[in-house]
């Protein structure tokens, strides 16, 4: 969802984009090159000849061993940014993460904060956090790395969060975690595509550094997840599950589906319940000036922008 959006926007603005990922992309306006983070030839053909790269390539799951997330956040980064450096790139645009900045604890207006692999919550968290200091780490005057951590991005086609959303919604199996009081950020995936291509552009202001990227419309989440539920044709939630219940219920659950082996995803875990009953929403202001840049979505307009795609 996220890539295409981004691949677009650039193609909009006249440049020419070239893809690599599993799948063919179906845009007529980019070339697409078919390809994996851990298959360094695939790579070195990918990045041959451009001028700059955005890496949005990521497992991104709730669980997982350790093994697959690091190799594919962590060394799959590495590879493309070796390659790219080899090839004579001199700007790459890391997406990463807030969790990668995240404890547990509540995040209450604050700016962009040093990745802390150590304390991450998760094997996503911690992979994408020592994905970014190395990547950040790599940036030189002829080779500028910068990173953009868009905070929970949602929109039409998003099969992470509003789908998940939606689906538990309709089965009855989704809970209000705390009440659904605590308030949160998000980025609408338009807002979050314009941000990753802006650091691109302002580059010289950005490179070796972070930043988060979100709406700026912190909102509390029960109040988000029944729009996305509305948007969808879903009954919101109306059962509430207390804070310190549902963290507890999610460390048991990752255990059991850690012994089982099981390869879906689980319905809860300890990190989707401190999300869920935690405030964390930023202070903008630094990412504005640094980007130049403004959210063009609000969330009552990305709402509606959902609504109409579940209509068609």
């Amino acid at each position: 969802m996220l890539g295409r959006a981004v691949a677009t926007l650039l193609a909009a603005a006249g440049d020419s984009v070239r893809t690599l990922q599993r799948r063919p992309t179906g845009l007529s306006s980019v070339t697409d090159h078919a390809g994996s983070l851990t298959d360094r030839a695939a790579l070195a053909r990918a990045v041959d000849g451009v001028d700059a790269v955005i890496h949005l390539a990521a497992k991104v799951s709730f669980m997982g061993p350790r093994s697959d997330f690091e190799a594919v956040n962590v060394e799959g980064t590495r590879n493309l940014l070796e390659e790219a450096r080899r090839a004579g790139v001199r700007d790459v645009v890391y997406v990463s993460s807030p969790s990668v900045a995240h404890a547990g604890q509540p995040i209450v207006g604050l700016g962009t904060t040093t990745a802390e692999p150590a304390r991450a919550r998760g094997e996503y968290a911690r992979s994408k956090a020592l994905a970014e200091l190395l990547a950040l780490e790599m940036s030189t005057p002829d080779f500028r790395v910068a990173a953009v951590r868009p905070h929970i991005v949602w929109g039409p086609g998003d099969t992470q969060l509003v789908e998940r959303v939606i689906a538990r919604a309709r089965a009855g199996r989704l809970p209000v975690i705390a009440g659904g009081t605590a308030l949160i950020d998000t980025t609408y995936v338009d807002n979050a595509a314009s941000a990753i291509v802006a650091c691109l552009r302002r580059i010289d202001f950005v490179q070796g550094r972070a930043v988060v990227v979100t709406n700026g419309e912190p909102r509390p989440v029960g109040e988000l997840i029944s729009g996305i539920c509305r948007a969808g044709g879903a009954e919101p939630p109306r059962w509430n599950v207390p804070g310190a219940l549902a963290r507890t219920a999610g460390s048991l659950v990752e255990r059991v589906w850690t012994v089982a082996g099981a390869a879906d995803e689980p319905p809860m875990t300890r990190f989707l319940a401190e999300q869920l009953s935690t405030a964390h929403w930023f202070d903008q202001r630094q990412t504005r000036a640094l980007l130049d840049w403004e959210p063009a979505v609000s969330i009552e307009q990305g709402l509606q922008k959902l609504a109409d795609h579940y209509r068609r």
